[in-house]
């Protein structure tokens, strides 16, 4: 099993770091794991790298909602501490706090 050192953790409220949007990461694949027509839609000037952590976010912009599937290199942290609106946060988290929400009843 590969081992991830995963810079951001599930819960956690990132941004992307070019694209408006921000969300909740909900999964972490260690390495990329999506399919290859997805990997070549994006431009190959800023294609990322593979062998690197890839984040599932609950994703929102200024006009909806979405799931993202986004590379570490592309994420920063969130330093608004303001909660994401998109539908599905409260299904899955709990209560938002210091920039992350708890997963099952705990912070992670």
């Amino acid at each position: 099993m590969l081992k991830t050192n995963a810079k951001f953790a599930i819960g956690q409220v990132v941004r992307h770091r070019v694209h408006p949007f921000r969300g909740v990461i909900f999964d972490v694949d260690p390495e990329f794991s999506n399919t290859e027509e997805w990997y070549d839609s994006i431009p190959a000037e800023s294609r990322p790298a593979k062998d690197q952590p890839f984040y599932h976010l609950l994703a929102e912009n200024e006009t909806s909602y979405y799931v993202a599937y986004v590379s570490e290199q592309n994420l920063v942290t969130d330093e608004t501490g303001e909660p994401v609106e998109h539908p599905e946060v409260d299904m899955m988290f709990g209560n938002l706090s210091d920039g992350r929400y708890e997963v099952g009843g705990q912070l992670h």
